[in-house]
């Protein structure tokens, strides 16, 4: 398995894990979100795809989550009626160290690369998965303690 059919299913892995997430919540706000999270990976999946076919070229800017001010103002008016069991907190926690983990695999390829194009897309890949980390840093803040949980000044 080459470096992108890895990066590929890493990607597809992602979305799977973010569509089962959403399907578990009950909270409209975290549905959204880990909806959205499912969406950016499988925009990931097809930029891998793309590199993996050398058609670079098309490869425009990757952005994160335009609307996540919005969602976190939801989760915030829903906060007194939230009710999380530990097993939910502990899935949300496996995926920040999930994206963690994609955003060294992503740093080490940039590294290793020679093509300056190919080194970007990894970059900003990584980039995003360090955004896809704080999203949901914020979620286990604020399902650990939704009554104390006041959405960071970054969202």
């Amino acid at each position: 398995m080459n470096v992108y059919e890895y990066a590929m299913k890493v990607e597809k892995d992602g979305e799977e894990y973010y569509r089962e997430l959403a399907s578990n919540s009950d909270n409209t706000g975290l549905k959204k979100i880990f909806n959205m999270l499912a969406d950016e990976e499988v925009k990931h999946y097809h930029i891998f795809k793309s590199m993996m076919k050398n058609d670079m070229d098309k490869l425009d800017n990757l952005k994160l989550l335009t609307d996540t001010k919005t969602i976190f103002e939801t989760l915030s008016n829903e906060k007194n009626s939230v009710n999380f069991d530990l097993n939910q907190i502990q899935y949300y926690k496996d995926a920040v160290e999930k994206e963690d983990n994609s955003y060294e695999f992503y740093s080490n390829e940039a590294k290793k690369s020679d093509n300056e194009k190919e080194k970007n897309i990894f970059l900003k890949i990584a980039d995003e998965e360090v955004k896809h980390k704080k999203v949901l840093e914020e979620i286990v803040s604020f399902v650990e303690e939704p009554a104390n949980w006041v959405e960071s000044a970054e969202f």
